[in-house]
Order: C-alpha cells, then sequence, then structure tokens
C-alpha cells in the first residue's frame, strides 16, 4: 500500500467519538480519531514495510504516526530516525508508546533511553524512561546491565516527586516493568513502589487512573509472570 492509500483508509475509520475521546487524552490536530482495533485490519494486510512507516510518520498525522510503530522494523531504525520522532511525537500515545516501543526493539534502545530520561523536554525524558521499560520486558536479565537498573531504581524513588507529570507516570511504569520482568531485581523494585506509594498524575478529563505500583507488581506475582520477557512491546 501507498501512503496516501493508508490515509485513505484511516480517514474512513475515524470518528467523531474517537476523536473527542483522544482530546481529552492531549492528542493534537490533525488526525482521524481511529481505535487501535480498528487499525490491526490494515496492519494484518500489510504487516511490515519500514518505507512507508517514515513516511507515515512523517505526514504529522497522530494516526499515521501511531500505525507507523505498528509496521515499523525497528532493526532498520536509524539513531537519527528515532530522534526526529521522539522530537515530532504531539502527545504522550507517539512519545510513551509508539517512539518508545521501536526504539526499545532498535538497536539503540539503551543508548537513547540513557539521553532521553536527562531531556529537559517532558515529552523525551516520558519517553525515554517508558523505552527502558520496554527494553527490561525484553531482553534476558543476563543481558542486562543489572547495577545501572537499581542505580534508576534509586533515582525514580528519589526524583519522582519533583518530576514533572508524565515522567512520573513513566518513572511509576519503570519500577512496575523492572520489578515484573528482572526477577533478580523484584524485591528491589517492590521497596521502591513502596517507598514512593500512590504516584499523583494529572490525567485531564478522563476515568484513567495510575497503575499502583506495589499492587500490581504483585498481581504479576500470584500469576507466576515474574520474570516472563516478551517478545514484543508493541501493541
Amino acid at each position: 500500500m501507498t501512503c496516501d492509500e493508508v490515509m485513505a483508509e484511516l480517514e474512513k475509520l475515524g470518528t467523531a467519538q474517537t476523536k473527542k475521546t483522544y482530546l481529552r487524552h492531549g492528542a493534537r490536530e490533525p488526525f482521524f480519531g481511529v481505535k487501535i482495533g480498528d487499525m490491526k485490519a490494515i496492519q494484518k494486510r500489510i504487516k511490515t514495510d519500514h518505507a512507508l512507516a517514515l513516511a507515515l510518520y512523517d505526514t504529522g498525522n497522530s494516526d499515521a504516526m501511531y500505525f507507523a510503530g505498528l509496521i515499523a522494523e525497528p532493526p532498520k531504525m536509524t539513531k537519527a530516525a528515532l530522534q526526529k520522532w521522539v522530537k515530532s511525537a504531539t502527545w504522550y500515545m507517539l512519545s510513551e508508546f509508539t517512539t518508545a516501543w521501536v526504539a526499545a526493539e532498535s538497536r539503540f534502545g539503551f543508548e537513547l533511553a540513557a539521553e532521553w530520561i536527562d531531556s529537559p523536554k517532558e515529552a523525551v525524558a516520558a519517553a525515554g524512561w517508558s523505552t527502558y521499560s520496554g527494553l527490561v520486558a525484553l531482553t534476558p536479565d543476563e543481558s542486562l546491565d543489572l547495577k545501572l537498573l537499581e542505580k534508576l531504581l534509586d533515582r525514580v524513588k528519589a526524583k519522582i516527586a519533583t518530576a514533572s507529570n508524565r515522567v512520573r507516570y513513566t518513572m511509576n511504569g519503570f519500577v512496575i516493568a523492572v520489578g515484573g520482568y528482572v526477577a533478580p531485581l523484584t524485591s528491589k523494585a517492590k521497596a521502591i513502589a513502596k517507598a514512593i506509594g500512590t504516584v499523583h498524575v494529572e490525567m485531564g478529563d478522563t476515568a484513567c487512573k495510575v497503575p499502583e505500583a506495589v499492587g500490581y507488581i504483585a498481581k504479576m506475582e500470584a500469576m507466576g509472570k515474574i520474570g516472563v520477557k516478551r517478545k514484543t512491546v508493541r501493541c
């Protein structure tokens, strides 16, 4: 499919209600308001098409940008392309989901996550923490730098209270990810989760809530999911 053909299909799938919902969550124009589930039918036909993904992201249309992440081929992503994606992301679904997921599955995940979390820009820093969350979910424990992850957990404990809004959200998500996916650090993550307690994040005019880290990790333990890695973080 061409970029124009995908855009035409996305436009047909857009609804006023979904657009209204996304606006409440912080989406910015232009976009059609396409449910993620409805995108999957197009994704199933295309599977992957990296050049098309890059072209769709460059449209600046939020639906197309999210869809780009679904059909991209992360091993083919360049560092420059990932930097462009994170800088172009207009709201959290693009910075914390699309860009972070693709970055985590690329060759540059650890390098960019480390760089991004130090950014003064909220969206970029949040993308960095989300990238780290994706990385620990994908990477075998023996290939992880556990000392680095411990330092990052300590950083969350020390900085989360004064971090910007979406950075607080993604820091909390990082604690959950480490606790759930990195078995040698589950106890450490649980202690950090208990120490930071309830994390308050402004979620706008939505019913969304911040996941409670202690309870979330406990739920993964009860399900026998601790340390079970994922094949992909994109969804």
